[in-house]
């Protein structure tokens, strides 16, 4: 079993929470683990639609981000991905408080995986559900290149040996 180095994951949840999209609807992902990803967000009047509740687009961009984020810690060290294809359920809408998002893997392949994330507010009630399908990608988008992008050098490496 793999296991991932702390390091590595201290440095790269700081380069996810400078991405500028992340930033723009602040949301923080604040847990990565192997087949797991948990973020958040303080519901403002930014996130809300002209009818007072959060956006359809908030809770996509929850789920797109703990899905994709579940997944990364089981793929070979440098390797992209992308989402291909992302469903969400909305289910009831929250007006105000925290938002927690909570991704999970379902399955790696070789060049597909899929994952599942919930929206939930801070008392458990169930907002969105949503699925994701990625894609692997051979010598693209490696999380060395964000890195590099946000001023880093380099990245601990993933895995402990």
């Amino acid at each position: 079993m793999k296991t991932i180095n702390p390091e590595h994951i201290k440095v790269l949840l700081d380069i996810i929470n400078q991405s500028s999209y992340l930033k723009l609807l602040s949301i923080k992902v604040c847990e990565l683990q192997l087949g797991y990803c948990k973020a958040e967000v303080d519901l403002e009047e930014k996130h809300l639609n002209p009818f007072g509740g959060a956006h359809g687009g908030v809770y996509a961009s929850l789920i797109d981000t703990a899905t994709f984020w579940a997944v990364y810690c089981d793929l070979r060290e440098n390797v992209g991905l992308t989402t291909i294809d992302l469903k969400v359920d909305d289910l009831a809408s929250a007006k105000e408080g925290k938002l927690v998002v909570e991704g999970k893997q379902i399955k790696v392949g070789r060049s597909i995986c899929l994952s599942e994330a919930t929206v939930k507010d801070i008392h458990g009630k169930l907002l969105a559900y949503g699925t994701s399908k990625q894609l692997i990608l051979e010598g693209m988008q490696p999380i060395s290149q964000a890195a590099s992008v946000m001023g880093y050098q380099s990245l601990p490496p993933k895995f402990l040996t």
